[in-house]
C-alpha cells in the first residue's frame, strides 16, 4: 500500500523545521583545531587517530590482473589493461602508469520491463600505489562509466585521486543511460541500485580487488563526488561509516528527491510569467531572462557587496545579505513594458517564493530556500532553471522517484512537470507499493543524514563544499546538515566535518567566483595526521590557468585572485590593508553573519 501522505509531509516538517533552526557558534577551538571543550563546555575523550596509508607496487603485470580477479564474487572482469605514464593528462599534468580494469557486477533481468541491468565500474590501479582507496561518485542519474580519475573540489582541479596515487573505482550505478536514460526507474531493483546498493555490493569487490593486485588491501579509504556524487558520498557516510575513512561531499544533493521536485514548482512558478512556450527552455526563460537576472545580482552586490569590508564583486556574508537585500525594494518594479532595468509586480510575485523555498499548496516548505547571491546572472543558471524541470527532473521524479512511476514524464517531460500536482508528488516521493517496496527517501538519502557519530567515533572525517550561487542543490541545505549533524553529535561537528561554502560558485563550479581549490589533500592529512582544515585557499581560472578557463571571471578581477574558503558557520572578512586580489587580505571571523536575528528574508 502506498504510504498515507499526510504523515509523511508532517514528519517533513518537524525535520525541515529542526534542521533550519539556528544553533550556536562553534567555539574556535572546534573550528581550528577540531578537538578540546565542546560548545557547552565539556571535554570530549580524543577521538581514536587512524594511521597513515603506506605505498605499495603493483604484483605482477596489468595483463595478469584479468585471471587474478576472476575468481571476484557476483563479477565479471572485461578487460585489463597498462596505461603508459602520459597518456593521460589531468589539468596538464601526466598520470603515472597504471591498470585500467573494466568489469560488470551483480547482474539481473528485470521482471517488469524485461531489460538486463548490471554495476558496471572502471578501476585504474596505480603501479606505484598510494596504499589508498577513492570510490568514486559520479553525477547525474548516473548510467555512465566516466573515468576514474578522482577528480573532485570545484572547477578545474589542479589535483586528483588518481594524480595523487589512490586506486580509484567509478561505476555508473547500476544501469546504462543507452538503455533509455531514467526508465531505469520502472525496475525496482535498479532504483535501489542507484540510490545506494551498488555502493555497498561494489566497496567490498573493489577492496578485494584491490588486495589481489598489491598483496594488500587499502589502508585507508575515501569516498567522493559532487551533485549526485556528493549525494552518494553523505548516503555513504551514514550507511558505510565502517567502510570509508574520509568524505568529500560537493554540492551533496542529500535531499535529491526534494531538490527534484522544488526545481519543478520553480518551473510552475516562472511558467505564469513567461511570455514565450513555457513548454520548452527558452520560452520558460523568458520569466527571468539574463538581462533581468544581472539586474538583480548587481542589486543584491550593491546591497551585501561591503558587508565584508570588501567590495571585490564577493558576497562573504551570505546569511546577512538575505537580512539586507530586500527583492521588492531593492529591484526597480516596472511601471510600463519590461527592458530590462526592472521586474514586474508579476515576476516578483512569481519568483520571491523560488528562492524562499518550495512549498506545498497550503505554505508547508519542503525544501531549502535559496540564497540571493552575486551568481545569479552566470550562465550556468539558466540550464537548472529552465531545461532541467523540463527534461532531466521530470523524469526523475516522474520514473526513479514516484511511486507509482508515470510513464508521461518520458513521452512529455514538459507537459509532466507544468501540469504535476506538487502535493500529490510530494507524497508519493514517500510512498511504497508491493511492487516498490522501499520509497525515493528512502532508496535516495541517508537514512539519518544527521547521525554520523559512528563516523566521528572511529576517527573519520567529512568535509563538504558547496557553492553559494547553486541552483539547483541549495547551500541552505547543505548548512541544515551540518547543523544537524552538529546537535546529534552534542555540538562536536566540529571535531570531525567541515562545511565550506564558495560566493558566488554555480553547481560544483564556475560563476563569477573563486571555485578552483585542493581539499582532497586537507581531507587525506585530517584522517592520517589529525591535522584538521582551517580555511583552504582557493583560486580563480583566468587566463593561462592550467585545470581551464573560468569563462565568467569579472573582468576587473585578477586572473590568479584568491580567497580563504571559511568553515561554516564563519565568514571571510577583509582585514582593512592589502590587495583584494590575494586570500592573505582577508581573515575567517569566526562570528559568521553578525545581524540579531537569523530568519532568511528572502525578499519579504
Amino acid at each position: 500500500m502506498a504510504s498515507p501522505p499526510r504523515a509523511p509531509r508532517r514528519s517533513l516538517a518537524r525535520a525541515r523545521a529542526g534542521a533550519l533552526m539556528t544553533t550556536a557558534v562553534l567555539c574556535a577551538a572546534a573550528v581550528a583545531h577540531g578537538d578540546g571543550p565542546d560548545r557547552r563546555g565539556r571535554h570530549d575523550d580524543r577521538l581514536p587517530q587512524l594511521s597513515p596509508a603506506t605505498p605499495a607496487a603493483l604484483v605482477g603485470t596489468c595483463e595478469s590482473l584479468f585471471t587474478r580477479l576472476a575468481g571476484l564474487a557476483n563479477t565479471t572482469i572485461t578487460s585489463a589493461t597498462h596505461v603508459a605514464a602520459g597518456t593521460l593528462m589531468l589539468a596538464g599534468q601526466p598520470v603515472a602508469e597504471h591498470c585500467r580494469v573494466t568489469g560488470r557486477a551483480f547482474e539481473h533481468t528485470s521482471p517488469v520491463d524485461g531489460k538486463t541491468y548490471a554495476i558496471a565500474f572502471e578501476m585504474r590501479l596505480p603501479v606505484m600505489w598510494n596504499g589508498r582507496f577513492w570510490h568514486q561518485g559520479n553525477g547525474g542519474i548516473d548510467g555512465n562509466v566516466v573515468p576514474a580519475t578522482g577528480n573532485t573540489g570545484g572547477g578545474g582541479p589542479l589535483t586528483s585521486a588518481l594524480l595523487q596515487g589512490f586506486a580509484v573505482l567509478s561505476s555508473d550505478a547500476g544501469h546504462s543511460n543507452a538503455q533509455g536514460g531514467p526508465a531505469f526507474g520502472f525496475d525496482p531493483q535498479a532504483r535501489l541500485d542507484y540510490g545506494y546498493q551498488a555502493v555497498g555490493k561494489l566497496t567490498p569487490m573493489a577492496k578485494q580487488a584491490i588486495a589481489i593486485a598489491y598483496g594488500k588491501g587499502p589502508d585507508r579509504s575515501y569516498f567522493g563526488g559532487c551533485s549526485n556524487g556528493g549525494r552518494h558520498t553523505l548516503v555513504a557516510a551514514a550507511r558505510h561509516a565502517d567502510q570509508y575513512d574520509g568524505f568529500l561531499a560537493g554540492a551533496p544533493g542529500y535531499n535529491l528527491p526534494l531538490a527534484a521536485l522544488a526545481n519543478i514548482f520553480g518551473a510552475q512558478r516562472y511558467a505564469t510569467v513567461a511570455t514565450g512556450d513555457p513548454s520548452t527552455p527558452p520560452g520558460l526563460e523568458t520569466a527571468f531572462t539574463a538581462t533581468e537576472r544581472k539586474l538583480v545580482a548587481g542589486a543584491v552586490l550593491g546591497r551585501c557587496d561591503a558587508l565584508d569590508g570588501a567590495v571585490d564583486g564577493l558576497i562573504q556574508d551570505t546569511r546577512r545579505c538575505q537580512q539586507r537585500f530586500n527583492l521588492f525594494r531593492d529591484v526597480p518594479t516596472c511601471a510600463g513594458a519590461r527592458d530590462g532595468t526592472c521586474l514586474t509586480q508579476a515576476q516578483k510575485l512569481a519568483i520571491a517564493p523560488i528562492f524562499k523555498g518550495a512549498t506545498t499548496s497550503n505554505g508547508e516548505r519542503f525544501y531549502a530556500g535559496f540564497p540571493y547571491d552575486s551568481g545569479l546572472g552566470a550562465n550556468g543558471i539558466p540550464f537548472w532553471e529552465f531545461t532541467a524541470p523540463l527534461v532531466l527532473d521530470s523524469g526523475a521524479v516522474g520514473v526513479i522517484f514516484k511511486v507509482p512511476p508515470s510513464a508521461l514524464a518520458l513521452s512529455n517531460g514538459a507537459q509532466f512537470s507544468l501540469t504535476l500536482d506538487i502535493d500529490q508528488a510530494l507524497a508519493e516521493l514517500f510512498a511504497t507499493d508491493a511492487l516498490y517496496t522501499e520509497s525515493a527517501m528512502s532508496f535516495m538519502t541517508p537514512p539519518d543524514a544527521f547521525d554520523l557519530n559512528d563516523l566521528r567515533r572511529r576517527g573519520a572525517k567529512v568535509i563538504v563544499y558547496h557553492g553559494v550561487s547553486d541552483p539547483i542543490f541549495s547551500v541552505e541545505d547543505s548548512e541544515a546538515w551540518y547543523r544537524g549533524v552538529d546537535r546529534k553529535s552534542g555540538g562536536r561537528a566540529g571535531q570531525f566535518a567541515r562545511l565550506y561554502p564558495v560566493p558566488g560558485m554555480g553547481h560544483c563550479s564556475g560563476g563569477p567566483a573563486v571555485d578552483q581549490a585542493d581539499f582532497i589533500t586537507p581531507l587525506v592529512q585530517w584522517v592520517e595526521q589529525g591535522k584538521a582544515p582551517a580555511h583552504i585557499v582557493a583560486s580563480a581560472r583566468g587566463a593561462g590557468n592550467p585545470g581551464g578557463v573560468n569563462a565568467e571571471l569579472p573582468a576587473g578581477w585578477a586572473a590568479n585572485r584568491t580567497r580563504p574558503l571559511c568553515p561554516y558557520p564563519s565568514v571571510a572578512r577583509y582585514k582593512g590593508h592589502g590587495s583584494l586580489e590575494s586570500a592573505s587580505s582577508f581573515v575567517c571571523d569566526e562570528r559568521g553573519g553578525r545581524d540579531d536575528h537569523d530568519d532568511h528574508h528572502h525578499g519579504h
